[in-house]
């Protein structure tokens, strides 16, 4: 099967959940058959439970949850949703293939983002968290660095955390202290274990977590409080990272727009230091 029609047989798999509320332990049911998506419409009730580390019966009222009768009908239905339509071969080689995978993957963000009162309002709740801590780990840490770069240009007090061990929930602690009031996360494959631990911790600590993920049944949606989903690439030997960074600066722009006075305010303070420093060339 071609690269598009894998990711359109992900995408259908993946209508079957929208406006379904699931357990945490049907969302793993959920994020495995996305995660193996063609081929799991010609798997068992066992070997899905096996795959998602969840008992049979699980995967039964899972299925009825979906509005089926049993697994067997869920499974008919998986199958239609990923039969592959003969389709053109993929054009370019694999590079050009793995780029043009991620201009989908930004078509797809391009859409999500029509529900844009949905974006505002994240972009006030972060805006009005002073200090404004950012979480990621492992392969999510450059992209909280970036956006926390920029972030710092137009919030007051914005505080990277992208270190895991004991002293992580040591730093959730004192930013809630200090007034936090919400958490934006960047949790991405593999899902680092310790994140979705910081996450229950920036809970408890009565932080709003808001989560930029690549699937909206990733395990993540368990700990946080808002999800925003941004496809990552997975055609080359590392994972591609284009469509989270870019709805980071989408809500980054969000935050921005929720305090337009102040926004321009410390971005014409920043220019004047800039310049009288001469830190750039152009």
């Amino acid at each position: 099967m071609n690269e598009g029609a894998t990711t359109a047989s992900t995408e259908r798999v993946v209508g079957l959940f929208d406006g379904v509320r699931l357990t945490p332990t049907q969302r793993r049911i959920a994020h495995c058959l996305v995660q193996h998506a063609p081929a799991i419409g010609y798997l068992s009730a066992a070997e899905v439970a096996e795959l998602a580390g969840v008992s049979q019966p699980s995967v039964t009222r899972f299925a009825v949850a979906l509005g089926h009768d049993g697994y067997p009908a869920l499974r008919r239905r998986l199958r239609e949703l990923t039969a592959a339509a003969p389709g053109p071969a993929p054009a370019g080689n694999e590079l050009q293939q793995a780029v043009r995978a991620e201009i989908g993957n930004l078509d797809r963000l391009a859409g999500q983002l029509a529900d844009r009162e949905r974006i505002a309002e994240t972009g006030r709740l972060l805006a009005a968290s002073r200090p404004l801590p950012v979480l990621g780990l492992r392969s999510a840490a450059p992209l909280a660095a970036y956006f926390a770069y920029f972030a710092a240009k137009v919030h007051p007090d914005v505080r990277v955390l992208d270190d895991g061990g004991s002293l992580l929930t040591d730093r959730l602690e004192q930013a809630a202290e200090a007034g936090a009031r919400a958490l934006l996360a960047f949790v991405l494959p593999r899902y680092p274990r310790e994140t979705l631990e910081a996450l229950r911790e920036a809970r408890a600590a009565r932080l709003t977590v808001v989560a930029i993920t690549d699937s909206p049944v990733s395990p993540v949606t368990e700990h946080a409080d808002v999800v925003l989903p941004a496809a990552v690439g997975a055609q080359l030997v590392f994972d591609l990272h284009t469509a989270p960074m870019t709805l980071a600066m989408v809500l980054l722009q969000a935050i921005c727009d929720a305090a337009p006075a102040e926004t321009q305010r410390r971005l014409e303070a920043f220019e004047a230091s800039a310049a009288r420093r001469q830190l750039f060339l152009g």
